[in-house]
């Protein structure tokens, strides 16, 4: 009886918040997801794009939001997941200044909570992880030592974590592949919220 290989069923997460202040510039998605599917050997399974947006979009953002759900060849089709953006008012507590910042709200627990949930159901056998916060060391121990998949994480030499580097079954620099993926005014596709 001959052996056949089984495919290996990759889930590519994206954390969209450290992908757009990481990158040295605007990326193209599509061109992003051949390049990493090419670097895996074959096309993913499925994709997830997180971020945080406030209720009210723009347009442009819906556009854009669109795009990211719509099929190859015209879009990279990945699910969005949007959480809500919030913005404080702060005061310094060095000069008593006040400020408005605007934060994200549940897109790391997200993530974390997305990577566990299809490992556990077997939903994959590898995951690639586009963040770069250490928070994530954690998870990413359970989903290698506990359920045994494989963790992959891409992104930039300044702003991905040590200990994210070290957990990593393989550590993909976006820098490396920044001539493919850089954004060139592709025409018609949106630019990213």
């Amino acid at each position: 009886m001959t052996n056949i290989p089984q495919p290996n069923r990759t889930i590519w997460i994206i954390d969209a918040g450290y992908l757009i202040k990481a990158a040295p510039g605007k990326f193209d998605y599509l061109s992003l997801k051949r390049e990493l599917e090419q670097l895996n050997g074959e096309p993913f399974l499925d994709t997830y794009y997180l971020n945080s947006t406030y209720n009210l979009r723009t347009d442009q953002q819906d556009a854009f939001i669109t795009w990211l759900k719509s099929a190859p060849p015209k879009g990279p089709k990945m699910r969005v997941i949007l959480y809500e953006l919030r913005e404080v008012h702060l005061r310094c507590t060095g000069c008593g200044a006040e400020y408005d910042k605007q934060l994200q709200k549940g897109v790391d627990v997200g993530l974390a909570t997305l990577m566990i949930k299809l490992a556990y159901k077997n939903l994959c056998d590898r995951i690639i992880l586009s963040a770069g916060d250490g928070d994530f060391q954690e998870a990413i121990d359970f989903l290698q030592s506990e359920l045994r998949k494989e963790v992959w994480v891409t992104g930039f030499e300044n702003s991905l974590s040590a200990d994210l580097q070290s957990y990593a079954d393989r550590v993909i620099w976006l820098e490396d592949l920044w001539p493919a993926i850089k954004k060139t005014g592709n025409g018609n596709r949106p630019d990213d919220i």
